[in-house]
């Protein structure tokens, strides 16, 4: 089943270093970060305040969601994390 993303929060988490974002299959909550590097390897940026990654998470929200869905149907795990090398 594809994963679907109708909630459009995102959160930046300062302890993790990462965007906090969430999908959805059918009606449990699949958690999602990813990694600061690899929003900026998405953005192609030098992106260096956590406003600025998160404006950069919502210009390639439809590519990060798709590596997300990707993500989750090879394995299935309390939560997920992207990495540059998912992209």
């Amino acid at each position: 089943m594809t994963l679907q993303f109708p909630n459009l929060s995102r959160s930046f988490d300062t302890t993790r270093g990462c965007v906090r974002f969430s999908g959805y299959d059918r009606t449990r909550e699949v958690p999602f970060f990813i990694e600061e590097d690899a929003v900026r390897a998405v953005d192609g940026g030098n992106l260096t305040s956590s406003d600025a990654l998160l404006a950069a998470f919502d210009r390639h929200r439809d590519r990060i969601c798709k590596a997300a869905d990707k993500a989750y149907g090879k394995r299935r795990e309390g939560s997920y994390t992207l990495r540059t090398v998912d992209f």
